[in-house]
Parts: structure tokens; sequence; C-alpha cells
């Protein structure tokens, strides 16, 4: 049984390009066949100026984290698992990074993490294993004006990033996951309507919890990425069932 995840997904309230309330988010997803959601919000500059200045920490957390509680809520009524995930957006560099891993006390207890940069997160999220386990993704590595991170400051690429409306050049963001041999996962990079169910990753049983997604994504097995939206859900979710088989059938013979 597969699970049908997309890893990148925003509301409004921490950005002007989020068009999308939470509830009505995981109510379209629902719709489209999917397990599961990440809301993974803006996290940068522009979120603390234009929509929580001068507002303490608490508050500006409790802003950040508003539309993920109210997916949250429409997904437990509908049976759609809702995640909490990041973009990070560091202000030494335009790169983006999708952060998993983490939960609502990590956010209140180390406040303005988009001022480390990727080097100074990186040995954050060290400091803290075991307690958390937080990987880091680089999200659309080679839209223009971004470059791709040094390999070893990641856990994976996002090889393919659905949004219409940029060139995410997702060939070379999967040939340099491919080279560096770091995970690869796809997501829709939603905001609006038009962004719904154009990515994500099927993986090879239910997750219940975030701690459960990061051990799927380390062991990096039965990870099967949707990189043609265009097919329906049930052709990738064919393709990672025959995958499951074959590779329980060489392990057995």
């Amino acid at each position: 049984m597969t699970f049908c995840l997309d890893p990148h997904v925003h509301t409004i309230g921490t950005s002007t390009c989020g068009k999308v309330n939470g509830a009505t988010v995981a109510e379209l997803y629902k719709k489209a066949g999917y397990d599961g959601i990440v809301i993974t919000n803006h996290y940068h500059a522009e979120f603390f100026t234009q929509f929580a200045a001068n507002l303490s920490w608490q508050k500006t957390i409790d802003l950040f984290l508003y539309e993920y509680h109210q997916a949250c809520a429409a997904g437990s009524k509908l049976g759609l698992k809702v995640f909490l995930g990041m973009e990070i957006r560091f202000t030494d560099s335009p790169n983006d990074y999708l952060v998993y891993g983490f939960d609502e006390d990590f956010l209140r207890t180390y406040p303005n993490l988009h001022h480390l940069g990727l080097k100074g997160f990186r040995e954050l999220v060290a400091s803290l294993a075991p307690a958390y386990r937080i990987l880091i993704f680089q999200a659309h590595p080679f839209r223009e004006g971004l470059n791709p991170a040094a390999p070893d400051l990641l856990d994976g690429v996002e090889v393919h990033n659905g949004n219409p409306r940029h060139n995410s050049y997702n060939h070379l963001a999967a040939a340099f996951a491919r080279i560096n041999q770091l995970t690869m996962i796809s997501g829709s990079d939603f905001h609006r309507l038009t962004d719904l169910a154009r990515g994500g990753i099927l993986l090879p049983q239910p997750i219940e919890t975030v701690n459960d997604l990061v051990t799927t994504l380390k062991e990096k097995r039965g990870i099967t990425v949707i990189t043609n939206p265009s097919l329906p859900l049930s052709f990738w979710r064919l393709k990672a069932s025959f995958r499951k088989d074959l590779n329980n059938e060489q392990r057995t013979s």
C-alpha cells in the first residue's frame, strides 16, 4: 500500500503569493487523491517584515502556524495527514530549502533561523540530534537566480518542482541529485488552485508522524518521484506497487 504525499505546499498568511487557506488546501488534496501533505510555508525576511512586524516571537510563530493548524483540523476530519515543514530562505542567499523533522517547540525555542545561513542552520540541527532529526532539501536549485548548495550541507533535492509560473530546470536538479547521491523528492509548490497536484512522492508504506517521514526519506528505498503530473495518480501508484513487488522478489530470490 503506497502513501501519496505532496511535500511542498503553501497557504495564505506567510507570503503574498499564497492564495488558498489551509482548510481548503486540505480539502483540495483529499479530492485529488493524496494521502498527505506537508505545509511548507515561507520562513524568510519578507514574512517577518510584511506579516509579523512588531509582534513578539511567540505571536509571530502563532501566526506562522495558524494556517497549518487549520489544515490539520480539516485533514483530521477528511482522513488526510497534514505534517509541519517550512521553506526557509536565509538572509545571505536567494536559495530556498525545504525542512522536515521539527515541531512547533523547535520554532518557538530557536528564533530567527533565517539569519543563520545554510551552514549555521546545518550546524544547529546537527547539534540537536538525536532529539531532532531534521532534514534539509534544496528546493528548485536551478531556477533562475538560484544555484545548488554544497552537497554536504543537504540531505536531498527537489528534482521536480511543479510550479507552472517558473522554469525550475528540473532535469538539472535531478542530475545534481544523482551525481551527489542525494535523496530525490517532487513537490507541487502549491500556492494557488492551478498548482494543485503537480508533483509529489509515493512512499512504500503509510506514515503517521513527521518522524515516520524522516525515517522513510533517510532510507531512500522505495520512494517513487512523480515527475509527470499530467499522468493520472493511478499510474504512479501502479508503478510504485510494481517497483515494490519487484524489489521484494529480488530480495527473496
